[in-house]
């Protein structure tokens, strides 16, 4: 009987371990080695949102772009300290650094929350007829983020789910640590509240 608990325990433990990140973590790219014409086709414009590791988020987005996946950058965030630049200007500051035209970047620099991100960052995406993008931000807040954004933007902005597969917050041992216990944790309760709050799930 013991033994019959046990093995059960690490049958669910073990699903757990590889449901949790997949769920958390959608990436739409995961099968596309590059841009062409259909479901790998590039975007109107990457966004990266920023929270957690916003540099690897930042550093992600960068990539895609000089990959041509998008050749518009949007970076949302406002300031961590506000006696500082805001999130949204750092990421650009970054992004210029490494070579990428400021005529190619956008800044959201007023959001604090995820919903934030995603209302301020559709008003640009609506006013520049934006009809496809990349969303990158951590893999244990991506499904999170893609909710909102769905629910913000409408259906008439595809959005196509990229996440930083592993920062310095979140990688294949999260399940090992209190910090990705607690990560994984909130995301699956903020995920909840969202679908209570909307009350359907997208």
């Amino acid at each position: 009987m013991i033994r019959m608990i046990v093995g059960s325990m690490a049958v669910i433990a073990g699903l757990v371990i590889f449901v949790v990140p997949s769920y958390l973590g959608p990436d739409d790219l995961k099968d596309c080695a590059k841009p062409q014409p259909g479901t790998c086709a590039a975007a109107d414009a990457i966004v990266a949102i920023s929270g957690g590791d916003t540099t690897a988020r930042t550093g992600e987005a960068i990539k895609l772009y000089k990959e041509g996946w998008g050749n518009r950058l949007i970076f949302s965030g406002a300031a961590a300290d506000k006696t500082g630049l805001s999130n949204a200007l750092a990421m650009k500051k970054y992004a210029l650094g490494l070579g990428v035209p400021e005529s190619d970047i956008s800044i959201e620099e007023f959001s604090q929350t995820t919903a934030e991100n995603a209302v301020n960052t559709g008003l640009f995406i609506h006013d520049n007829n934006i009809k496809r993008i990349i969303l990158v931000t951590s893999a244990y807040h991506q499904k999170r983020a893609s909710l909102e954004f769905r629910a913000r933007l409408g259906s008439d902005v595809e959005i196509i789910n990229h996440p930083v597969a592993h920062d310095r917050q979140w990688g294949e041992w999260w399940w090992a640590t209190p910090s990705g216990l607690w990560l994984a944790f909130s995301e699956l309760v903020k995920i909840l509240i969202f679908y209570v709050t909307f009350g359907t799930i997208l």
